[in-house]
């Protein structure tokens, strides 16, 4: 499941963090757009990458329907006006050394493994960007929510948060660090996969959750990867009532739709936890 993908780790171009606020600045993925689109002025914004229009992935596709287009690739800078890229750690080393070598700046953010690394990012890139303001709102929303959230959970019950073919996140996402907060205790650990993994069928319905959290989509069998998450063995031991959704484009990633994704699931579990 996509939805719960969502985390790390920042990353800064050597200037990053020096001269005047850029002109006009171009965003290479998904993750990326949404922080620029939060944080930079409409005029600041170059292009986008090629996901930030779909409804189904992007937090701020309305907003995002304003604005250019790219690619998505490094090549398709050299025909813009941008004066700062936004790219994410899966865009390819040598794509982003030849931008520099090209005069581009780039700044590269990574995927959240935890809210400090969040905040952390989302006050870097505002101030890059020359609107600190704008990242402490952003970072004050997604603590708003937290504290919203705070002990949602009635009792400490296990969750899994649970993708497609059987593959958890573990506490490679702030996921993991949410649902403690909320009360709950990640089931992963007692799975042997406390950083992630794939999870066999038989393995977990040896030692199944009490609760597994999915994607909202993922509620019926569609193609062999979803079927894993609606198999009958699995229904009978964590039935559909125990079952805690999330809606996909809240989750891929960290950013502007945390707080939405907080309190998204903080109603899912007062409702369905027990």
């Amino acid at each position: 499941m996509r939805a719960l993908l969502v985390a790390p780790l920042l990353l800064l171009a050597g200037a990053a963090l020096a001269g005047d606020p850029p002109r006009r600045v171009a965003s290479m993925n998904l993750c990326t757009d949404g922080l620029l689109l939060a944080l930079a002025d409409p005029e600041q914004v170059a292009s986008l990458s090629p996901l930030a229009g779909d409804p189904t992935l992007s937090f701020m596709a309305e907003r995002a329907a304003a604005h250019p287009v790219n690619a998505g690739r490094g090549e398709a800078m050299l025909m813009g006006d941008a004066d700062l890229v936004l790219a994410g750690p899966f865009e390819g080393r040598a794509r982003r050394d030849m931008l520099r070598r090209l005069g581009f700046e780039v700044m590269t953010l990574g995927l959240w493994t935890n809210l400090a690394e969040g905040r952390d990012q989302i006050r870097a890139l505002a101030r890059r960007l020359g609107r600190p303001e704008r990242g402490e709102a952003l970072v004050a929303r997604i603590d708003a929510a937290l504290e919203r959230a705070r002990g949602a959970a009635p009792a400490p019950r296990t969750v899994l948060a649970l993708q497609r073919r059987g593959y958890t996140p573990g506490d490679t996402t702030i996921l993991d660090e949410i649902l403690r907060h909320m009360g709950l205790v990640p089931h992963a650990p007692r799975l042997g996969v406390p950083h992630g993994g794939t999870v066999t069928l038989e393995r977990l319905v040896a030692a199944p959750p009490d609760y597994i959290l999915s994607g909202s989509g993922e509620a019926e069998a569609v193609d062999q990867g979803s079927a894993f998450l609606v198999h009958p063995a699995l229904i009978r031991l964590v039935p559909p009532e125990r079952r805690l959704a999330l809606p996909g484009r809240l989750g891929i990633c960290g950013g502007p739709s945390t707080p939405d994704m907080i309190d998204a699931l903080a109603a899912e579990v007062r409702a369905k936890v027990r």
